[in-house]
């Protein structure tokens, strides 16, 4: 059997190592990650704490959790939406 992912629309922010600001918001107040000495980030998810690197997508997902993903699955798995 074969299976196609269901369009869903995401909201992800990129970690460019100094936009910390920004991730906070996005977590929101209530999710707690971590800048290491190499500018990668450890953000927990709901398999436990994940290693986000500089140009990793940090993604919040369906049920609200968040993960980081690399940029070339990024780029081939999502879209920019505009709505």
């Amino acid at each position: 059997m074969k299976f196609r992912k269901k369009p869903v629309i995401i909201e992800a922010v990129q970690w460019n190592g100094d936009n910390d600001e920004e991730l906070k918001q996005f977590l929101g107040e209530k999710k707690f990650y971590h800048i290491l000495n190499d500018s990668s980030i450890v953000i927990p998810t709901l398999e436990g704490d994940m290693k986000g690197r500089v140009g990793d997508w940090i993604i919040k997902g369906v049920v609200g959790e968040f993960y980081p993903c690399k940029p070339d699955i990024f780029e081939d798995t999502y879209e920019r939406f505009e709505g």
